[in-house]
């Protein structure tokens, strides 16, 4: 089983989430429904901008963890590195 951090935003450089799961497919639709209540769905957070697959859990609750501690120039650099034009990354997911 694989196992996913990602990033989701609003806009370019807007408010970012950085959340862990065993279903990005899933996971992402429901933050781009709102199907579930929370920070994603009151700031309107849609747009998967950055992801990165573990086949460990654990390695993967790590990475959240060390990523929701970094400050926020570092999580945009992460995600210039791979999506310098800030594209939602749902389609590429499905």
């Amino acid at each position: 089983m694989d196992y996913y951090i990602y990033i989701m935003t609003n806009c370019p450089r807007g408010t970012l989430y950085t959340g862990m799961t065993s279903d990005l497919v899933v996971r992402t639709y429901q933050h781009k429904t709102k199907e579930v209540e929370g920070f994603t769905a009151k700031h309107g957070l849609t747009d998967l901008v950055y992801y990165e697959v573990f086949s460990n859990a654990n390695e993967a609750i790590k990475k959240e963890k060390q990523i929701k501690k970094w400050n926020r120039i570092w999580k945009i650099e992460l995600i210039e590195k791979v999506n310098p034009n800030w594209r939602d990354l749902y389609d590429e997911i499905l």
